[in-house]
């Protein structure tokens, strides 16, 4: 294995585009693994995200890196739940993750802290991570196969090659990798538009509402709060994309507007004030129709990212490079396995994803009540109605539906076969 100016070989097993939670997990995996992965990141970390409230289905693969008690020693705050006033009347209620699984609470952080944090211990690992580092496209063999990736240090006008056994596209809604070699389908039931903002001098839910996350519906989108630090809070206000362009009101003032009509939110900010400027994104929620080709395989928002409704993004991109990270390890020493393992991993995390967004989609019907959203989420993690429709509501907005197929994927049967064949083809 060569080594170049940077200190950074030429040759890895992987190389992870993407230095978010999604490659971070899967770089960081695969290295304590013992894989030799390299990760490329545009930006330089800290850097700002959107997506500060996390459910507790990150914490499975968070234990898997080592985190969780880091996560506590930072200072992250945890979530126990969550507090909505939604469905029919707009009545209040709220919800605990104590009745969802084996992780009874998540944590409430800002990205940039999170991510480094993430990222951090993929180096801490053994991953090498460049960051401030553009790639420019992947290298292709004769016969179209990936073999890695060309890239550019800003700043440099040198432009390097690194070669790989599999190259993981994690680079988000950027979708390095996703953009040339697929198609993409947007949800047209979740194509809607958020504005933000950041908010000192709030106040909290009562009690023991007082870490949940606040989920306020209004007839035409609903509003997020998020706590964030002792009196500060991210704000923000989802509505249809066709909805917002249909009236005179900019994004800003239609987020001012819509808060005075507001209850709960309304009192919380009742006294606060706007720490920063606002932000917006578009057309979210959207499944690319390739998961993986001939040596890549995409991993996180580059295959495909559901409405943030119920702040799924982290939990399912780090959940996917969890399982990512086992296959590739196993692809690795048997090399004949790819296509049907990556084409196991795209099937089962597809439907995992499908799982949220069917969720979501029929959850954002506010004229219904509280019980017919838990017989909704019962009929699809406990078809055989083992358990409360309560807690069934619960464990599917944690993320922790255990018994899925993608948690439980199993190459052993490719592996032997793969072991049968003339010279392992």
């Amino acid at each position: 294995m060569s080594s170049t100016l940077y200190g950074v070989p030429d040759d890895f097993d992987v190389i992870v585009i993407g230095g978010g939670p999604a490659g971070a997990t899967t770089a960081g995996l695969l290295a304590k693994s013992g894989r030799r992965v390299l990760v490329l990141d545009r930006e330089r970390h800290p850097r700002y995200h959107i997506g500060e409230s996390l459910i507790p289905a990150v914490m499975r693969p968070m234990a898997e890196l080592g985190l969780t008690e880091l996560m506590d020693n930072r200072g992250f705050e945890r979530k126990y739940g969550g507090s909505l006033v939604w469905g029919n009347n707009k009545i209040p209620w709220n919800f605990s993750f104590i009745k969802g699984g084996p992780y009874q609470y998540a944590y409430h952080t800002r990205r940039a802290d999170f991510d480094a944090l993430v990222l951090n211990r993929a180096r801490q690992l053994g991953a090498h991570v460049m960051e401030e580092v553009v790639v420019k496209d992947a290298t292709q063999d004769e016969n179209g196969r990936v073999t890695g990736v060309r890239y550019q240090l800003r700043g440099s006008e040198e432009v390097r090659e690194a070669r790989a056994s599999l190259v993981v596209d994690a680079s988000g809604q950027a979708r390095l990798l996703s953009r040339k070699f697929s198609e993409v389908t947007w949800h047209e039931e979740l194509r809607n538009v958020a504005v933000w903002t950041y908010f000192d001098n709030t106040e909290r839910l009562p009690g023991d509402e007082w870490t949940n996350i606040l989920i306020e519906g209004l007839e035409e989108g609903w509003f997020w709060a998020i706590p964030i630090e002792k009196d500060n809070m991210s704000v923000g206000y989802v509505t249809r994309t066709e909805r917002a362009g249909a009236t005179d009101q900019s994004l800003q003032e239609l987020f001012n507007s819509e808060r005075e009509r507001t209850t709960r939110l309304k009192h919380l900010l009742r006294n606060a004030r706007q720490a920063s400027a606002f932000r917006t994104a578009r057309d979210w929620s959207y499944t690319t129709h390739q998961f993986h080709g001939d040596g890549w395989v995409l991993v996180g928002d580059s295959a495909a990212f559901v409405d943030p409704l119920f702040s799924t993004g982290v939990a399912l991109a780090t959940l996917a490079g969890s399982t990512l990270a086992k296959i590739i390890d196993k692809i690795i020493d048997h090399p004949a396995i790819e296509k049907e393992a990556l084409g196991r991993y795209a099937e089962n995390y597809r439907a995992f994803f499908d799982e949220i967004r069917t969720f979501v989609e029929k959850f954002y019907d506010q004229t219904k009540h509280k019980e017919f959203y838990y017989g909704l989420a019962q009929e699809l993690v406990d078809p055989e109605k083992k358990n409360e429709p309560s807690a069934d509501f619960v464990t599917l907005i944690s993320g922790l539906s255990g018994r899925h197929p993608m948690f439980h994927i199993n190459l052993d049967d490719l592996i032997e076969k793969s072991s049968l064949s003339p010279a392992g083809s």
